[in-house]
């Protein structure tokens, strides 16, 4: 199965660091197929393709990690503005940066503009997500740079 994570650092499944990785399929197996469901499901539900690219996007340029929101520009064409995109990329940066503060008249503001229960709660694991990535990118670009010197 493709990894985007080596495919963003050019890292080859055979080299040292790949190997390392594949020390823990299921961890690659479990981190890809996330990466799958929340960004490019069979049915995206209400949250669509463009939009969960967008989220994700966010994101990414929020961690600075411009590989990572490169990629997630390329997955989909960028959603028209509306209102109902800036509140996605509202409720991203607060969850993101102040999730204590996120409360009931955030969802319920969602919920106004269209988008179930399940919409929201894939938003926020998306949201969630590209964290990781991020911190994982970072951590392997450090272990690439350890090994060069």
């Amino acid at each position: 199965m493709p990894d985007l994570i080596e495919d963003i650092l050019g890292l080859a499944p055979d080299s040292p660091l790949g190997r390392l990785r594949r020390q823990r399929p299921e961890a690659l197996r479990h981190a890809e197929g996330a990466y799958r469901e929340l960004l490019l499901p069979a049915d995206p539900g209400g949250l669509s393709l463009a939009e969960r690219a967008a989220l994700a996007r966010h994101v990414a340029e929020r961690e600075g990690e411009a590989a990572l929101a490169a990629h997630f520009a390329g997955l989909a064409p960028s959603p028209t503005p509306s209102p109902r995109l800036d509140a996605l990329l509202a409720y991203a940066e607060k969850t993101a940066m102040a999730p204590e503060s996120t409360s009931k008249a955030d969802i319920d503001g969602l919920v106004a503009l269209g988008l179930t229960s399940r919409d929201i709660v894939a938003a926020t694991q998306l949201i969630a997500f590209v964290p990781y990535q991020v911190r994982l990118l970072a951590g392997l670009r450090a272990l690439m740079q350890e090994k060069a010197a």
